[in-house]
């Protein structure tokens, strides 16, 4: 008799708990700011049915986190907004191989080469110029940013920007090792220590003619004109007579310790639908990684310039080189 009623707690608490995790929301651990990922996970409840938990931060951090909780932690879902640190958390053991069926919508070249991550949208390092400035034209290139012409002129971000790292290592691996360093170095003579801590505040210093040209992600370029129509700046797709232009993806994993696996893989199924991407073109103005959707229609076309030819996931395998060789030039 006590074994009958063992068997039967042990049946009843096995199905509180199985009631438990399917009521209990997809806890996601999100680099991304929350008016990126928001509209996403909204449209995903509505069509599903499955709740969400946004934990947002700092992608380092966060996927720092998930490492130190091992298996202890909640989180079902990491999100990164820079392919450098999902392909770590895949070296690291963090993540769990998503299905094939679900990973091949996604191009070779913005994934892990063992499924463990998903691009789910595409960013491009331009160039934003002042239409108006003085003797600066002849930029086509970010390796034109270390011409001594620009002292004084040039805008970049600080060198721990995510972006900024995973662009020198695409240029790196593009135009190597040597002509990267002369690179850093000649930008650093040029900005001295007056860095900028976000992309958005370098375009506002190009339209108001304090910086005459500056390196960033395309995207703030349009959300600076769709407030300020009519100002002074142009974007310059560089490169396109040699490595062409280096992008960077924003992507998703499943928490290898994750107890929503179902309800994990359909939530990337969604980023990678059509209706999931062009929700990513239309409030992001980022490219979608899948093929056949249109990005924004005032953002250049995905497959009208040349894109460096650097898999996404070299972004991660080759961070700690690009970190010792930023370290080493001295980058502010």
């Amino acid at each position: 008799m006590k074994q009958v009623i063992n068997f039967f707690i042990a049946t009843i608490c096995a199905a509180l708990f199985s009631q438990a995790v399917q009521a209990s929301p997809l806890v996601i651990y999100s680099g991304r700011s929350d008016k990126f990922v928001k509209p996403v996970v909204k449209a995903f409840t509505e069509e599903t049915g499955v709740k969400v938990m946004l934990h947002s931060g700092k992608s380092t951090a966060l996927l720092n986190k998930l490492k130190l909780e091992g298996d202890r932690t909640q989180a079902d879902i990491f999100i990164s907004n820079d392919a450098g640190n999902l392909e770590k958390g895949s070296e690291l053991g963090l993540f769990k191989a998503v299905s094939a069926d679900i990973a091949s919508t996604i191009p070779a070249n913005y994934r892990a080469a063992n499924n463990t991550w998903l691009g789910v949208s595409a960013r491009a390092r331009v160039l934003v110029m002042n239409t108006r400035a003085q003797d600066v034209e002849f930029v086509s290139s970010v390796f034109d940013l270390a011409d001594p012409r620009l002292k004084g002129k040039l805008a970049i971000t600080h060198s721990g920007n995510g972006s900024y790292i995973a662009g020198v290592t695409v240029y790196m691996e593009a135009a190597g090792m040597e002509k990267t360093k002369t690179w850093l170095q000649g930008m650093k003579n040029n900005v001295g220590n007056q860095v900028f801590n976000k992309h958005s505040k370098i375009v506002k210093a190009v339209a108001s003619g304090k910086k005459s040209v500056g390196l960033v992600n395309h995207y703030y370029i349009y959300r600076h004109l769709d407030k300020n129509p009519d100002a002074p700046i142009k974007i310059v797709l560089p490169d396109q007579d040699g490595m062409g232009v280096a992008w960077n993806v924003a992507g998703a994993a499943i928490s290898k310790y994750s107890k929503k696996s179902a309800d994990a893989e359909k939530f990337l199924a969604f980023l990678i639908s059509e209706k999931g991407q062009k929700l990513f073109a239309e409030v992001n103005r980022e490219y979608p990684t899948r093929p056949g959707i249109m990005a924004a229609a005032n953002v250049p076309a995905a497959g009208s310039y040349k894109v460096a030819n650097v898999p996404m996931a070299t972004l991660g395998q080759k961070r700690n080189a690009t970190l010792d060789l930023i370290e080493t030039v001295g980058m502010p």
